[in-house]
């Protein structure tokens, strides 16, 4: 191949070459590691959903805010903007828990349906501690 580089492949070699450079960067991006026993959460990218006004953000070892009210079957995204794996994860009836979120990634959990109060711990960090008002 006279000229160096990418110059003398054939342009159906390139393309080859870019699906399989992509295709190493998506899952480059992938976490197997993440999931939870939660049935409402789902782990996403880091991004928070658009319009979520939602959310609980995970930062220094604390909730923020440490206190959210929300409408019944609302949707609340999470994100770990710390430096170790947490969850959100109702204490007493277990009414929504993330599973594991680790660090710079997000998840989200329905809020119930049911009006009330739900205090919330991170299952890894139990004094770690938040409460949902569902109103």
């Amino acid at each position: 191949m006279a000229g160096g580089g990418m110059r003398g492949l054939a342009p159906r070699t390139l393309g080859v070459l870019g699906a399989v450079s992509l295709l190493l960067a998506l899952t480059g991006c992938s976490d197997s590691g993440s999931g939870g026993s939660g049935s409402t959460a789902t782990a996403s990218p880091s991004a928070p959903a658009a319009g979520g006004g939602d959310t609980i953000d995970i930062k220094n070892f604390a909730f923020n805010p440490a206190s959210l009210t929300v409408k019944a079957g609302a949707v609340v995204t999470v994100t770990n903007s710390d430096s170790t794996t947490h969850t959100v994860t109702a204490t007493g009836a277990k009414a929504f828990d993330t599973g594991d979120i680790a660090p710079g990634k997000t998840a989200t959990f329905t809020a119930p349906s049911k009006a009330g109060s739900y205090p919330f711990i991170c299952t890894i960090h139990p004094f770690m501690k938040g409460t949902l008002t569902v109103g």
